[in-house]
């Protein structure tokens, strides 16, 4: 089957992380087959750091911009998987630094009926600072030792293939995830209409999008000792919308629906639309 990714990259007014982050994918040994910006409103430095991206490398990227209405993570991810010209989607965000095998990693694991997730490492606050004002992309054994989370920033393509169906995928952890390092088919995405976007605000956005995953009976794989990211860090973003997203998130638990009522389907129209005409 040829498997064309989409690299999906979520950003919010931190050009100098989302630098960093379009840096990386520079290394990657295998490259998608295009970069889709996802833009929760950021101001014009964002859009400069990546017209400059453009000009400098031979590498596709879309830029899907909404106006800054607060915490739309949600609507804005499925606006810019709306675009993809890709069949698989690799999710990240924009605070992310790429393992050079990273999409190659995540490639093996594409299987159909089955979605994936998995980790990050965390760089330290005080390196955090030091590659930010670098704005240069340390190498990976540079990287290993400034971050946090051992087994995190560990690669072994034996122990990622053995653990992907038995880590953090049954009992508790079923609908964990981490959508900063995240992938899945985008006909999957489509059928359970995507993000929620009931869910703004901080929080359970990738939980109950899995939740509903699961409920059209997908199988979840865990990238471990593989798909490996690297995180800058931040201070943590406003929690003061997580328990209405909590209520959200259990009744999509209690419901016997795979599919939300606003979601990507919005987008799609608006796409069918324009060929149409």
């Amino acid at each position: 089957m040829d498997i064309r990714i989409s690299l999906i990259i979520s950003t919010y007014n931190w050009p100098q992380a989302l630098h960093l982050c379009l840096s990386s994918a520079l290394n990657l040994l295998t490259k998608p087959f295009e970069i889709i910006i996802a833009d929760d409103g950021s101001s014009a430095e964002t859009e400069e750091v990546i017209r400059n991206f453009i000009a400098k490398n031979k590498i596709q990227i879309k830029h899907v911009w909404h106006e800054d209405n607060g915490f739309r993570l949600s609507q804005i991810r499925n606006k810019a998987i709306s675009k993809a010209e890709g069949n698989y989607i690799v999710q990240i965000d924009g605070d992310i630094i790429m393992h050079p095998h990273f999409i190659t990693d995540h490639l093996y694991l594409a299987k159909k009926n089955h979605f994936v997730t998995g980790s990050r490492a965390l760089i330290t606050e005080v390196n955090s600072k030091k590659i930010l004002s670098s704005s240069i992309v340390p190498p990976v054994k540079e990287l290993n030792k400034i971050s946090t989370a051992s087994l995190n920033r560990t690669r072994n393509h034996f122990l990622m293939r053995f653990l992907s169906s038995r880590y953090k995928v049954r009992g508790k952890y079923r609908s964990y995830t981490k959508g900063c390092n995240m992938a899945f088919w985008k006909d999957d995405f489509i059928k359970v209409n995507g993000y929620n976007e009931r869910i703004s605000g901080w929080g359970r956005e990738d939980e109950e999008l899995v939740i509903r995953f699961l409920k059209m009976n997908l199988r979840k794989q865990f990238i471990k000792f593989g798909g490996i990211t690297y995180h800058i860090w931040h201070p943590f973003a406003s929690r003061d919308k997580l328990l209405e997203n909590d209520i959200i998130m259990q009744e999509t638990l209690s419901s016997n629906s795979f599919s939300c009522q606003m979601g990507i389907s919005q987008y799609l129209h608006d796409l069918r639309s324009v060929e149409n005409a």
